[in-house]
Formats: structure tokens, C-alpha cells, sequence
């Protein structure tokens, strides 16, 4: 999530469990999950600091073509990627006589953000965003760039138990589980931002629970599931807001990171392919089977 401000609208908002196609008209299909690629998460949490790599993540070990899938292995000290970020922005609202004022309110996003480790690019982003003087809150999941905006997003809160077992593969009961439908807000380069109202019962969940699973459909028509640990919710949630400034410190030196790791990469590559070139250049030219004559002797 990049903010360049923290608009009401969710345009700085910017910032997997295989299912079948019809986890997001009808019920939801839980699936169970492996070892993936590990993630990284942004966490200035108790202080400052750039983002440790996130716990492994996870997938199912048998999925549909094209399906991907993670979540967390239960356990681990890895300490909690959400943070609340604070600040004024202009809220649009109409006055008495219908029209359009501009009113600087405080608007406050506890939110999630877990990025893929080689590229630096938002896998999946979820917050919560609270709006000054206004009651109602809105749950809001951004998800990359190549899914069917139609469908929108369908979300499951997993209980603690649940996300537990969920990561050892074990079955999950999907009949205790409450959908929870998201419609896309807007698109923008980092990805597609979907939302809805948090309720009462929505709020319960996430403070109780172990993780949520966002659900979509690619361009491919193929089920993705994108996983949201909720360790360190609810204190992120209760807690003071965290300085902007170091967070954003924080983002920057975690992709700081990352462009180091692919230039290494990059680097090594270069490496093995001139090594190859050079191990190919000083093979014998002859190839074929025919041996080449000897010198003469020597009268």
C-alpha cells in the first residue's frame, strides 16, 4: 500500500486455498494447503524497522490449472504486519441545501499489506477505514491487477482453530463459515480495490479470528484465494496510530531490499551466462568421428 495521502475514496488504499467457480456465486470450498514461496510484510512494530520475511506461506497441494494459493503456517514469532495510519483528509458531503462541502476529517486505515519478495509487488492488501464522525466503517481488499470485476471479491473470516488447521491441510467445516461479499471500487496500476460496510458481526469476526481468506476470479476464469493473518489485529486496531513518516521508511527500505535482491540476481545470471559462453568457447572445434592425422616424424 502506497500513501501519498489517506483519501476517503480508497484511491491511495493501493495498498491462496483453491476453490471452484462456484466458491464465488455459491458456497464457499475450502481446500487444503503446502509450503510456498515466502511472502514479506511491511512491520515498524515495536520500532522502526524494515520488514522481515513473513512466515511461509502455503498452498494447496492439489489445485485447478492456474489456481493459485497461500497461507500462513500456524505457530511462528513473527511479529504483526497491521498498523493503523492516521491523517486529515477532505471528506465531500452535502449540506442542508444540497450542496457539496469540503471537510478535513480524520481518517484512519488499520491495514494489512503483504508483498511478494522478489518483485515488491502487493499480493493482497486488507483494511479496515474509519472516517471521523461518521459510524459506519468499511472493510476494503485490494488484489492484483487480471481479475473479473463482475463477480467481485467474496471473503471468509476463518476462526483461530480454522486458520490452524487450514494450514496443516486439515478439513474445515465450510458450513460454519459467513460469506462475505466485496464489490470493486476502482482499479489503479497496483491493482483493484473492492469493499464493503464492516459490521457489527464483521468486526466480532476479525477480533476473534485467525485469518481471512479474499477470494476472486482471474481473467482466465480460474479461482485465486488470496490469505490475511489476523495476528495483531486487534491491536493494531485499539492501539495509537503509528508515525507515517517511519512507516513509510520502513516501505522504502524493504523495497530498497528487494531491488538489491533482483540486481544481485540479475548480476549472477550475467555471471553464469558468460560462464557458459566461455565453458562453450573452449570445447575442441573438431567434432566429428574421423581423427585427425598425425604429424610426421622426424627423418
Amino acid at each position: 500500500m502506497r500513501h501519498a495521502g489517506l483519501r476517503a475514496s480508497g484511491t491511495t488504499l493501493v495498498s491462496t486455498a483453491a476453490l471452484t467457480l462456484a466458491a464465488l456465486t455459491a458456497g464457499l470450498t475450502l481446500p487444503a494447503m503446502a509450503q510456498a514461496p515466502a511472502e514479506q510484510e511491511i512491520n515498524i512494530q515495536p520500532k522502526p524497522a524494515a520488514t522481515p520475511a513473513a512466515k511461509p506461506a502455503a498452498k494447496p497441494a492439489a489445485k485447478p490449472a492456474g489456481a493459485t494459493a497461500a497461507a500462513p503456517a500456524a505457530g511462528g514469532g513473527a511479529k504483526s504486519a497491521w498498523v493503523k495510519l492516521c491523517e486529515k483528509a477532505p471528506i465531500v458531503k452535502k449540506d442542508k441545501e444540497g450542496k457539496e462541502v469540503k471537510e478535513d476529517k480524520n481518517l484512519c486505515l488499520t491495514h494489512h499489506e503483504r508483498l511478494d519478495g522478489n518483485t515488491g509487488m502487493v499480493l493482497v492488501s486488507a483494511a479496515i477505514r474509519q472516517i471521523e464522525g461518521q459510524d459506519k466503517q468499511s472493510l476494503m481488499v485490494m488484489v492484483p491487477l487480471g481479475m473479473a470485476l463482475p463477480p467481485g471479491l467474496r471473503a471468509a473470516i476463518y476462526t483461530k482453530d480454522q486458520w490452524a488447521a487450514a494450514a496443516k491441510n486439515e478439513k474445515i467445516d465450510e458450513k460454519a463459515l459467513k460469506p462475505i461479499d466485496l464489490k470493486f471500487s476502482l482499479c489503479h496500476p497496483a491493482g483493484c480495490t473492492a469493499e464493503t460496510e464492516a459490521t457489527k458481526d464483521i468486526m466480532d469476526q476479525m477480533a476473534a479470528g485467525g485469518g481471512i481468506m479474499i477470494l476472486a476470479i482471474n481473467a482466465g476464469a480460474q479461482p485465486v484465494g488470496f490469505p490475511v493473518p489476523l495476528e495483531g489485529y486487534v491491536e493494531a486496531q485499539k492501539g495509537a496510530p503509528v508515525d507515517n513518516k517511519k512507516y513509510a521508511e520502513a516501505r522504502s527500505s524493504l523495497m530498497k531490499q528487494i531491488r538489491e535482491r533482483q540486481a544481485q540476481a540479475a548480476e549472477k545470471y550475467r555471471a553464469d551466462l558468460a560462464a557458459k559462453k566461455a565453458a562453450a568457447g573452449a570445447a575442441p572445434a573438431t567434432t566429428g568421428s574421423t581423427p585427425a592425422p598425425a604429424a610426421p616424424k622426424a627423418p
